[in-house]
């Protein structure tokens, strides 16, 4: 595991999965070598389910077709995309799996220093990455969602917690 990368993801289970509660619903999109998945098993959470286009994955597909995939509307309280939405649009499928008042825990290179990242890559201190970075998104123009936290990480990285709108209160449109 290259340095850059082996520190970011010390980080990431400090900042973002130790926080949640062993009894969420959790959804990992792009789990490619289980390494949240693995963690978070191994430390008490049961209800973990991950997602990529490849095996081993404990569900093999493609985000954009969740239907088809048996996955349920509004049925997780946390999902999880490191480094996933550069490579491909999920936030409304995001949205619609999760709960109201579920959370997206994302992370993605800042998309103006993307070339930095690529650098960095080249040079082995990041991990390579698998795909295009086709989708380079800014996290404060993602809409359907609350922001609770976003941050940028080394002047490259970005790291956020949106949250899904909690469900009006009943006769209130």
């Amino acid at each position: 595991m290259p340095l850059l990368s082996d520190l970011a993801r010390r980080k990431k289970i400090a900042h973002f999965l130790d926080p949640i509660p062993k009894t969420a619903r959790i959804l990992e999109i792009g789990c490619g070598s289980r390494w949240v998945g693995d963690y978070l098993r191994s430390h008490g959470w049961s209800g973990y389910l991950g997602l990529d286009l490849f095996p081993p994955a404990d569900l093999v597909g493609d985000i954009r077709r969740w239907r088809e995939l048996g996955l349920t509307a509004e049925s997780f309280d946390v999902i999880i995309a490191f480094e996933v939405i550069e490579h491909v649009e999920c936030i409304a499928e995001c949205r619609s799996l999760l709960r109201p008042g579920g959370r997206l825990l994302l992370t993605s290179p800042v998309p103006h220093l993307d070339w930095v990242m690529r650098l960095l890559e080249t040079c082995g201190l990041n991990q390579r990455r698998t795909s295009p970075h086709s989708n380079l998104t800014y996290f404060r123009r993602i809409t359907g969602f609350e922001f609770v936290e976003v941050r940028t990480v080394a002047g490259l990285a970005q790291w956020g917690v949106l949250q899904k709108p909690a469900a009006p209160a009943p006769g209130r449109a």
